[in-house]
């Protein structure tokens, strides 16, 4: 990201290079810093902050982190809830891991050493049901390095896998990935490999990836093309079937017909199917290519996701029973999070302002600007200068206001009428 000049700098200012810098008004710095509080509601809502989940076994979801003073490189990997970040590591050296699924918070067990949890002192030694990976210590991807990277310098974007739950840079996923907004959801290509039904799946819901043409790429230019003759011909050569259109026609009306599962409203978990018919072997026995790269889906594709009996035992069987749990995805934890959060939320001064008449809430809607204006001064400073905002910067701060609130209002004469 590039870095900002101050409110109000003159491009090409202080170094008299000659060189623009880049110049962002305080309505874009302040929409900004909403559009990451309210990412950072939507992650942190569907969990809580004061109480330990423990108590709750292993949690469908949550937002976990790792200790990096508590479990270095080296020792045994473990996972924290958002109420243990908090209280039992807060001056530690953490890795935030976003969102993982059915994990138990291990913070005071037998793999820490010289830390007891202080919200819930008694716990097992282990959580035998926790799975683990590199980024339990800060690391990601295929190529295992950590993130933001001081040494990477190509811009990219990490992408989080649904199966494995590892994140990825777009550019180690074999395709190019598709716009943000036009998939929902990533499998990596391990895990298409250990998911190797999806591919059936693949060839009418995924989202087709982006290709490069070569005489474009040093230009940076990408483009969506079709799938060529020869392509097309290495499907019908794999599959050894040969292309009905009639009945392929049909299948693709099945399976594009619309969701009846919202993105706010999770619907059951289907624990048995009522149709007779097989979906994924009906898929099987037309053409299809299975390629070494991740896959992109849209939203709600879990629900087309066959779900007879023998469907249901090879999910088992792969431990990926969530597939077909659509209020496992991260957007459906999100949704909710926001959604709890603004049905518990109330905003004070909206409350103090009720309580208020005309004239009381003009003066405390005159302080409360007054001190939005000197905050954010004072605050620019210290951005400016590159150091860190203690508490007893804070203390000062509101000590200095307070003084010259009350300076202004000695001067004040008040009259009876």
């Amino acid at each position: 990201m590039e870095a900002a000049a101050p409110e109000g700098a003159e491009p090409g200012s202080g170094g008299g290079s000659g060189a623009e810098e880049p110049v962002v008004s305080l309505a874009e710095v302040l929409a900004e810093n909403e559009e990451l509080e309210k990412e950072a509601r939507a992650v942190l809502g569907g969990s809580d902050h004061e109480r330990c989940s423990y108590s709750q076994g292993a949690v469908k979801r949550q937002a976990l982190y790792a200790c990096s003073t508590c479990t270095p490189p080296g020792a045994e990997p473990a996972g924290i809830c958002l109420a243990c970040s908090y209280e039992c590591h807060g001056t530690h050296r953490l890795f935030e891991l976003y969102t993982k699924r059915n994990f138990r918070c291990d913070c005071g067990n037998s793999k820490f050493k010289n830390l007891q949890c202080k919200l819930l002192p008694e716990k097992g030694k282990v959580n035998a049901g926790n799975k683990y990976n590199d980024n339990f210590y800060g690391l990601y991807c295929t190529c295992k390095r950590p993130y933001p990277d001081p040494e990477d310098e190509i811009p990219d974007e990490m992408i989080q896998c649904i199966v494995c739950e590892d994140w990825f840079h777009g550019r180690h996923l074999g395709a190019v990935p598709p716009e943000s907004g036009d998939f929902h959801e990533m499998v990596c290509q391990a895990c298409m490999k250990h998911c190797h039904f999806l591919w059936a799946y693949a060839s009418q819901l995924a989202v087709p990836p982006l290709t490069k043409v070569n005489s474009l790429e040093d230009e940076g230019i990408v483009l969506k093309i079709e799938e060529s003759e020869e392509q097309k011909k290495e499907i019908k050569k794999e599959s050894g079937v040969e292309h009905q259109d009639t009945k392929e026609e049909k299948q693709t009306e099945q399976f594009n017909e619309p969701s009846t599962s919202s993105g706010s409203a999770c619907p059951e978990v289907v624990t048995k199917s009522e149709e007779p018919v097989c979906k994924l072997k009906e898929l099987q026995s037309k053409p299809f290519l299975k390629k070494d790269t991740a896959t992109f889906w849209p939203s709600n594709w879990r629900s087309k996701l066959c779900t007879c009996e023998d469907c249901l035992k090879m999910y088992s069987d792969l431990e990926v029973q969530f597939l077909t749990d659509e209020c496992d995805t991260v957007l459906a934890y999100e949704n909710k999070g926001t959604s709890d959060q603004e049905t518990e939320r109330r905003d004070p001064l909206m409350d103090t302002l009720n309580s208020m008449n005309r004239v009381q809430q003009v003066e405390l809607i005159c302080e409360y600007n007054d001190l939005k204006t000197e905050l954010t001064d004072y605050l620019r400073r210290f951005a400016d200068e590159g150091t860190v905002v203690k508490r007893e910067d804070i203390q000062h701060f509101f000590e200095e206001f307070q003084s010259r609130k009350r300076r202004r209002t000695n001067r004040m004469q008040y009259y009876c009428s």
